[in-house]
This record gives structure tokens, C-alpha cells and sequence, in this order.
């Protein structure tokens, strides 16, 4: 029976992960729980040593030494005078272990541990998968479709699943049983059913991973994501900022014939990409944010953190955007809240006095003033 218990060991080691160490506790445990199930009169206390050697093992009803005047149970207490009978070593305060593993203990043992080792196996499991998981939290994970139930997709990532909640899906995707598909550790929950994953594909996280895997330069730190601002499914705004001057960031995040923001964008299902160069001017950071627009000027009050946009006439849609959209991620991808106007809705508001420029305001100016 030792042979095959530490062969057995040996192997639910190598196949779920789980130390040796943790899986004799487990048994040591079990052997105590059904020694005081049906030997409970004998002792109070009990532990167990189990050679981790041999998986021989060993029961010991724990006694505490008391002086005869304390004694008062004589199922966790001996007194001083009979413990040094068995050893004169023993003083008052020590424990003395007195071995009483019972002949017939063997066939209970393995019926009680047997049940207790598979929860405690399980529990182990789901610890480790707790912390792996738990330690990839706003990273991307790939696993396949398992199922959709009452609008949650099941998504299998081997050792466990993930959940994705409607809130986080893309109303472009779709999610077809057995697919492949990407998704962003949002939280990992430790429940009584186990580890639960939470995943999202709407997150903004979600863009900066798909760059970061994407882009050796953002990698690499020298290219940096300084801004995200997104609607899923339809727009995203990313200001990146370079620390090599020589390094072009909207280039390198674009790639060659835009191959890099392409495959992002394949993998979000077209979901249209403005990427936008950062900059600490808010005149020059808040022209770059409303493209594909063209910007004639900006005028902008740093303490109420807002701006008055300048677009010719014919691009006035085009900076608004559909439903407003443009502008919306514009202003929340800088901070700043943003009034656009044409040229000829501008140039009315001047003459009418509805905006006051003052005497040094050159209408022809281009991000030279504020």
C-alpha cells in the first residue's frame, strides 16, 4: 500500500501541479479526522507523522504535562510523575506523544482519506488556478467559444473558463461555438466554485494589449500609449508619444502599408483606429485628437480645462463626427471639453460680439495663440 500511495503521489504531482508536501498534509489530515471518528474516546488530541519517505505512518494521542493539582482530563493531560515514567526528560508545560495507531485503522483510513484527499485535491487546483489567473489580470487570453447562455459567453481557456458578460461584448462579434477569440483579463474571483475569470473585448485595456503584442516599439518602452479613448465595435482614439526622437510613434504603430493597425483592427472587426501623436501643447494635442478633421484653430482657457475648435467649413461634419462622436472621443481622450465651430459660424460669433477675441487676435493665426 506505501509503494502505491507514493506512486500515486508521484503521478498527481506531475498531472495537476500539486506539491507532494501539500498532498501528505491532506492525508495527515484525513488520518486524524478518521482516527477521531471512531477511536474518539482514546484522546483529544491527535496527530499524525507520515514518512514521507516509506508513506508509513504513525497516530500519537498528544498529551500536555500538567502537576497532579491542575490534572483535570485524562484524554489531553497526564501528570508529571506518570509522564516521566516514560521518559524523565518530560517537565511540566511539554507535550508528551504517546503512539495509539490502532491495528485495524488501515481499511478506515483509506475509506476517509480517499475522500478527504480528492476535495483537498480540488481545492488545491483551484488555488493554483486562482493565482496563475489572478496574476494575468489585464492581460489578453486566447480560448475558444464553449457556449452562450442567456447572452454570457463560456469561454474555455484550458485549465478553466472565463466569463464574458454582455456589458463587455462587441455588438460586431460573434461568437460561434468552438471559435477562437481574444479577450482581457478584467478580474479573477475566488469563489466557492472555484476561480471565476472575467473577461472583456470593450475594455480600453483591451487596445493596449493588442498594440503592445502588436508593436516591438511599445514593447520595447519607446513608444509610449499616453491616451486611449473608445466606443467598442465603432471608434477608438490612442495618443502615443515617442522618447526617441528619430522614432516616428503613429508610424511604427501604423507599420508598413498598415500592416500593424490592420491586424488590430481585423481583430476588433473594423472597428475604425484614429491613432493620434501626444502632445503636451493642448493647442497641438487637441488639433491631433479630432482627426481625420483638419484644425484652422484653437482657442482654449486652462482654467476651466476648455476649447473652442476652428474647422473650415466643409470639414465641420467631419470633426463633429456621426452623432457627434469625433469630438466626444476627442474631448475625453484629452480631458478637455471641446466646442467646435466653421470658420463662417466662428467669424459670425466675432462680429456679433458673441465671442470676444480682444484687440490682438489675428484671424488668420494657427496655433500660435490661446
Amino acid at each position: 500500500m506505501s509503494s502505491e500511495l507514493l506512486n500515486a503521489l508521484d503521478q498527481i504531482e506531475k498531472e495537476k501541479g500539486i506539491s507532494k508536501d501539500i498532498l501528505f498534509e491532506t492525508i495527515e489530515a484525513a488520518l486524524i479526522t478518521a482516527y477521531k471518528k471512531n477511536f474518539s474516546e482514546t484522546a483529544q488530541n491527535v496527530i499524525v507523522n507520515m514518512d514521507r519517505e516509506t508513506g508509513e505512518y504513525q497516530v500519537f494521542a498528544r498529551y500536555i504535562v500538567v502537576e497532579d493539582d491542575d490534572f483535570e482530563d485524562d484524554k489531553i493531560q497526564v501528570i508529571v510523575e506518570e509522564a516521566k515514567k516514560t521518559n524523565p526528560i518530560y517537565e511540566v508545560g511539554d507535550f508528551m506523544d504517546v503512539e495509539v495507531t490502532p491495528n485495524n485503522f488501515g481499511r478506515i483510513a483509506a475509506l476517509t482519506a480517499k475522500q478527504v484527499v480528492v476535495q483537498r485535491i480540488r481545492e488545491a487546483e483551484r488555488n493554483l488556478i486562482f493565482e496563475e489567473f489572478s496574476n494575468r489580470e489585464s492581460e489578453i487570453v486566447n480560448g475558444t467559444v464553449q457556449r452562450v447562455s442567456k447572452g454570457v459567453v463560456h469561454i474555455n481557456l484550458g485549465r478553466t473558463e472565463a466569463i464574458l458578460l454582455p456589458s463587455e461584448q462587441m455588438s460586431t462579434d460573434r461568437y460561434d461555438q468552438g471559435g477562437r477569440i481574444k479577450s482581457f483579463i478584467l478580474e479573477v474571483k475566488n469563489t466557492t466554485k472555484g476561480p471565476q475569470v472575467l473577461v472583456s473585448r470593450t475594455h480600453p485595456g483591451f487596445i493596449r494589449r493588442l498594440f503592445e503584442l502588436e508593436v516591438p516599439e511599445i514593447r520595447d518602452g519607446i513608444v509610449e500609449i499616453r491616451g486611449i479613448s473608445r466606443e467598442a465595435g465603432s471608434r477608438t482614439k490612442l495618443a502615443v508619444f515617442s522618447v526617441n526622437e528619430d522614432i516616428d510613434p503613429v508610424g511604427s504603430c501604423v507599420g508598413t502599408k498598415g500592416t500593424r493597425v490592420q491586424n488590430i483592427v481585423d481583430e476588433l472587426n473594423d472597428e475604425k483606429i484614429d491613432i493620434i501623436e501626444w502632445s503636451d501643447d493642448p493647442v497641438e494635442y487637441i488639433a491631433n485628437a479630432l482627426r481625420p478633421s483638419k484644425v484652422e484653430k484653437v482657442l482654449y482657457s486652462d482654467e476651466e480645462k476648455a476649447a473652442l475648435v476652428v474647422v473650415p467649413d466643409y470639414q465641420l461634419s467631419l470633426a463633429i463626427g456621426k452623432e457627434g462622436q469625433n469630438v466626444r472621443l476627442a474631448a475625453k481622450l484629452t480631458g478637455w471639453k471641446i466646442d467646435i465651430k466653421s470658420e463662417t459660424q466662428f467669424k459670425e460669433a466675432v462680429n456679433s460680439g458673441e465671442i470676444d477675441l480682444g484687440d490682438e487676435f489675428d484671424l488668420e493665426a494657427e496655433f500660435d495663440f490661446q
